[in-house]
């Protein structure tokens, strides 16, 4: 697994800015040049999100014959969505949100992985769920970061009734805190290092629960792989040949991301520090996403519990 671990510089602002890219029509068929054969992968990812980078790369390290175009959308709910509809082919998106979609029989696979990690569990000095009882905390609704916090509560004896629940925008979540609308909050980067620079602690180890660091991964859907293994392998040794690049090369491209992204570089800096970079579909990460799955489905986020093969596909990865 690439890892690396950039020094942590403090930070306190950061801009969120617009990317190019829009989704086109509904051909699920990767288009090809003429001349030279060359086939045009649309490749899904966010907006401003650190550990959603590596598309923006893919160029720099892809198969021959293959080249991408950058999707960016605002969630990763959209980013399935996109999937499904055929808007673009593959995404680097949220392992939770496309549980969710497998669970409601959404043709979705998870074909690497991409970065474990990102997440905080921030508060103003407090070192236990005890302490924060009959308090506000803010979630993202529907994520991994909130699956984590219920099976927290749980392991700690209490209910989500002891506290008060408030799910808060991703962009708004370090705003809300600092300004005391909240008390506490599970959330994500970059909003973690922000909170933290404004005097923000960490509460408790957001990754000790079965589910541990996993975040993020690569999704294409089962008739893609289907009807093109070939294009699949060369995308997923495209997305591995970019994570180790940039797993070793931090200082190489963290300027562009921030040129491109806008904001602080070190703000992104030390975002960036909690994240792993990884592609790989270790069975540890698969028993990680079973985990998850389960998880959901016992706080009621799912109906029903895809299993390990029903959610990843990893033919191309070893």
């Amino acid at each position: 697994m690439a890892r690396f671990r950039p020094r942590i510089a403090a930070a306190l602002a950061v801009a969120s800015v617009l990317i190019l890219s829009a989704c086109s029509s509904g051909d699920t068929t990767p288009a090809s040049s003429d001349a030279a054969e060359t086939v045009t992968v649309k490749i899904g990812t966010l907006r401003g999100q650190p550990h959603f980078y590596q598309p923006f790369l893919y160029d720099d390290h892809a198969v021959d014959g293959v080249k991408f175009e950058v999707v960016t959308l605002d969630t990763t709910p959209a980013l399935s969505d996109a999937l499904v509809s055929g808007s673009i082919d593959f995404a680097i998106s949220g392992v939770t949100p496309t549980i969710s979609s497998i669970a409601q029989g959404r043709d979705l696979k998870i074909i690497a992985s991409a970065a474990d990690g990102g997440s905080g569990f921030i508060g103003n000095g407090e070192s236990s769920l005890d302490e924060l009882v009959g308090k506000k905390i803010g979630i993202v609704q529907g994520s991994a970061q909130e699956v984590a916090l219920r099976l927290l509560i749980d392991e700690a004896g209490l209910t989500p009734e002891d506290f008060e629940l408030s799910v808060i925008p991703v962009p708004e979540m370090a705003s809300a805190f600092i300004a005391g609308d909240i008390d506490a909050f599970m959330g994500v980067e970059i909003g973690v290092s922000i909170a933290k620079n404004a005097g923000g602690t960490e509460v408790v180890d957001p990754y000790s629960t079965p589910i541990g660091k996993v975040n993020i991964g690569l999704v294409t859907t089962g008739k893609l792989i289907e009807e093109n293994p070939e294009l699949v392998q060369k995308v997923v040794d495209t997305h591995a040949a970019t994570t180790a690049y940039m797993a070793d090369n931090i200082e190489e491209w963290l300027p562009g991301m921030v040129e491109e992204f806008g904001g602080d570089e070190d703000v992104f800096t030390s975002a960036l520090a909690n994240f792993w970079l990884r592609s790989d579909l270790s069975d540890e990460y698969v028993g990680q996403l079973s985990a998850l799955a389960e998880a959901m489905a016992s706080i009621g986020l799912i109906t029903t519990t895809p299993t390990g093969d029903d959610i990843v596909d990893t033919s191309f990865t070893s």
